[in-house]
């Protein structure tokens, strides 16, 4: 998945459904219920959650389509990419969010989906951004960029992640404001929603810090998150001391070399990676290229 750069267009209605689920004619399928065009390269989308399934928040699936016919044989073999899962593991459905790319084998197609579609949906999920491969801290980071905001998206609505911490920093860095949006109003949407006031407890939200960032075109707050943590300037803006292995943990999900030198950055901040079968300081998401 790439970062996306391009003309953004404003946001599209959301195309919103209840369609009667059809007999599945993919296999493992599922129905899309609601798809949302944020840019002309971005957009998010909802299907059936299968009965049986049962996931971490921070975990990804494959999911996709079938290929098309082998000019041979006729025969088709199914599409398949890791896309994180961006609802909470509470949530009746399940939610992706997508780059579109106009030659992508996969994304060229599934951005045309509209409600009533099926995909297919490989119900075994895995992956790094769970709660399970940190060990207990007191402040907890979520560094994103582009695409990379979807898995956070999930564990932002996790009650597991405010009863672990007393404050969360999520950090959204694109290339352009447009790209922001998605996450800008998942954020706005959970400190308004009474039903995880309900759920966590009231005044969750205000643990909740959001610092978004931008490298291309002008906003509030200018530059890729890791020159900033460099310079000083996040933690000056946000009122916290740098990382330390002491109170801090970390999640990264983005591009390949955002993901190498957020790790060389951490690491030098003493902070240890972790993985399921040995916790500690900070986790990344091998399977996620943004």
């Amino acid at each position: 998945m790439q970062p996306v750069n391009g003309p953004m267009n404003e946001i599209s209605p959301v195309t919103d459904a209840a369609p009667i689920k059809p007999v599945p004619t993919l296999p493992d399928a599922q129905t899309v219920t609601q798809v949302t065009h944020w840019t002309d390269r971005l957009f998010s989308f909802r299907v059936t959650r299968p009965a049986s399934l049962r996931f971490r928040s921070g975990e990804f699936v494959m999911i996709g389509l079938m290929g098309d016919p082998n000019p041979e044989t006729g025969k088709q073999k199914p599409l398949l990419r890791a896309y994180s899962i961006a609802s909470p593991s509470w949530d009746d459905e399940l939610e992706f969010y997508s780059i579109k790319v106009q030659d992508g084998p996969l994304t060229s197609r599934l951005q045309h989906i509209e409600p009533g579609d099926q995909i297919i949906l490989r119900p075994k999920p895995v992956g790094t951004l769970v709660h399970d491969a940190l060990l207990p801290g007191k402040r907890l980071w979520l560094f994103a960029t582009g695409t990379g905001f979807a898995p956070f998206a999930s564990l932002l609505r996790d009650p597991q992640t405010y009863d672990d911490y007393d404050e969360v920093i999520i950090t959204h860095t694109c290339r352009e404001v447009g790209e922001l949006t998605y996450g800008a109003k998942l954020i706005e949407s959970i400190r308004a929603d009474e039903m995880l006031a309900e759920l966590i407890g009231e005044g969750f939200a205000d643990k909740l810090r959001y610092y978004p960032t931008t490298t291309r075109e002008e906003s509030p707050k200018m530059g890729r998150i890791t020159d900033l943590m460099r310079s000083g300037e996040v933690f000056a803006d946000l009122g916290v001391p740098p990382l330390c292995p002491e109170t801090d943990r970390a999640m990264i999900c983005g591009n390949l070399a955002f993901n190498l030198e957020l790790k060389d950055l951490l690491e030098s901040y003493g902070l240890e990676e972790g993985a399921n079968s040995k916790p500690a300081h900070y986790v990344v998401e091998k399977a996620f290229l943004d």
